[in-house]
């Protein structure tokens, strides 16, 4: 299955990183955006059918940003990683009640990435 992945992070460096672990894993269609609105253009305009975001991001952050795509019946269903230094059980149980679809804490190996991404797409 191919899959297309919107990669959203304020940090170019840390989209990078991403990015090139997705390649690792055998991912390489990628689009990316710098924060919450931009990813919501980016939505509309590319397809994508994963998102990866960060939560601390300026403008509208990722937690908004997930529950901004659970709130269209167009991706309503995307599956959607949520990518943090946070780690706290607090902000695990807020990411899951806004329906992030799965969540990895910075750093992280492209190996554990790879099974989040796998957990999710099975789910789907």
């Amino acid at each position: 299955m191919s899959v297309k992945f919107l990669v959203v992070d304020d940090s170019q460096t840390m989209r990078r990183i991403v990015i090139n672990a997705l390649k690792v894993i055998g991912f390489d269609t990628v689009v990316e955006a710098g924060d919450g609105k931009e990813a919501l253009q980016k939505l509309q305009e590319e397809n994508p059918n994963f998102v990866i975001t960060d939560w601390n991001m300026p403008e509208m952050n990722g937690l908004d940003l997930v529950k901004a795509i659970r709130s269209t019946d167009a991706y309503g269903m995307l599956p959607v990683l949520m990518v943090t230094t946070r780690g706290n059980k607090t902000d695990v149980i807020e990411a899951m009640q806004a329906k992030a679809n799965n969540y990895i804490i910075k750093p992280f190996t492209p190996q554990a990435l790879k099974e989040k991404i796998d957990q999710i797409l099975k789910a789907a």
